[in-house]
């Protein structure tokens, strides 16, 4: 890269503990450097966004044998592929031996350790992702991964067919680094590729698949990201059928406007839900939570849309059926698929009722009823329902007179 790079200090400070583990495990006939993610986000400035990965030349039951000695805490989590995750001040760093691969099947590798930096190298999935970082602050790049990284272009390393048959998930992950990292349009040879193997994905793990997903659905460029994909046919084979780019984008857009953090549900909502079935379809192919499907549901429930054409106390009823965050929820939901333009007046003002109001609580208890001479039982709890639904049909009364007449039309119900 032209210029001088960025100064290493403010990465190893982000992470509290890390320069204290490069110290143990680097020297000794062994070196340790930076990997992967960290590194490239360090070179384009943007600390912090991502876990460090530390690439040793010691085998793991040396890095165990090291970071227990400097009284660092270690976890075997993969021990067979030569990882080593290593506790640091609280912090997780996983710490992998260099590494080649002996024989893939498309979903896992089997591997041998080396001690060879540049077969290490050749083995990652993107030139982006192949950028090392050493202890003394020198940038390593065997494989061009800067002026890539730097030119927002994600590109497989050596032949991207061949890349993508080592695991297919990396077809997900090139969208996902794109919508994440990358400028301007997909690289012509990796998309090719993508499409080419797209069957593969069918033979992954749905956890898999779901994680790189959700990852997509909030990065930076998630919308135009999804459009391509869509237009591939790769976002059919993960969700099952084609998307509603055109809501997911305009939902996008809303969050963007709102200065609302992205939310992976809300915007596979927009892209996936249209009618019966696609919520059971997506908590099976993306492995949703029961949490999660009943958002969907109530996301996309048809009885409760939103509409600028609702009268004020309808807005407010829905508001306070719903909650602020279900509400929220709703109405961008409604709002994306409506068509509407994004600056639209109308839909402005329903996203915005929860700043002007703020819906009370239900002022009356079993106890008015009881006082009244209505026994213990079921009969109480229909009067209070019976009592809730006049209570907001007439405008959410304060005023005790208008209480004690709901009180007393509750009971006549």
């Amino acid at each position: 890269m032209s210029g001088p790079l960025p100064d290493p200090a403010p990465l190893l400070r982000t992470y509290p503990g890390l320069a204290a583990l490069l110290a143990a495990l680097d020297g000794a006939g062994e070196e340790t450097r930076l990997v992967g993610g960290a590194v490239r986000d360090w070179l384009l400035g943007l600390e912090g966004r991502s876990d460090v990965d530390l690439a040793t030349t010691a085998v793991p039951e040396e890095v165990v044998r090291r970071a227990e000695a400097a009284g660092f805490k270690t976890v075997p989590t993969g021990i067979a592929h030569g990882t080593v995750t290593v506790i640091a001040a609280g912090v997780p760093f996983e710490v992998t031996t260099l590494r080649e691969d002996v024989a893939t099947d498309g979903r896992r590798a089997v591997v041998r350790f080396g001690r060879d930096w540049a077969h290490d190298a050749a083995r990652r999935d993107f030139t982006m992702n192949a950028l090392y970082l050493t202890r003394g602050g020198e940038l390593v790049d065997p494989v061009g991964g800067v002026p890539d990284a730097l030119a927002g272009l994600v590109r497989f390393i050596g032949d991207p067919d061949q890349r993508i048959r080592e695991d297919y998930l990396r077809i997900l992950r090139l969208f996902r680094f794109h919508g994440s990292h990358g400028r301007g349009p997909l690289d012509a040879a990796a998309l090719a590729a993508a499409v080419r193997q797209r069957a593969g994905l069918a033979g992954l793990s749905r956890e898999r698949v779901r994680a790189e997903f959700v990852k997509l659905l909030v990065a930076p460029r998630a919308a135009e990201t999804l459009a391509a994909m869509d237009a591939a046919g790769v976002l059919a084979d993960v969700l099952g059928s084609p998307g509603d780019i055109a809501a997911a984008m305009r939902l996008c857009a809303l969050e963007a406007g709102l200065d609302l953090a992205p939310d992976p549900l809300r915007r596979l909502a927009a892209l996936a839900v249209r009618g019966e079935g696609d919520t059971a379809r997506l908590r099976e192919g993306l492995r949703l939570t029961n949490a999660e499907a009943k958002r969907l549901e109530r996301l996309t429930d048809r009885r409760l849309e939103l509409a600028p054409d609702l009268t004020d106390l309808e807005r407010c009823a829905a508001l306070y059926h719903l909650g602020l965050e279900g509400y929220r929820d709703r109405v961008l939901f409604d709002f994306a698929r409506s068509g509407a333009d994004v600056d639209d007046g109308g839909w402005r003002d329903l996203v915005r009722l929860p700043e002007l109001w703020t819906p009370p609580v239900f002022p009356i208890n079993a106890g008015a009823f009881l006082a009244r001479g209505l026994p213990q039982g079921p009969a109480i709890g229909a009067a209070l329902r019976r009592t809730e639904a006049l209570w907001i049909e007439r405008g959410f009364p304060e005023d005790p007179m208008a209480l004690l007449m709901l009180v007393r039309d509750g009971m006549e119900g």
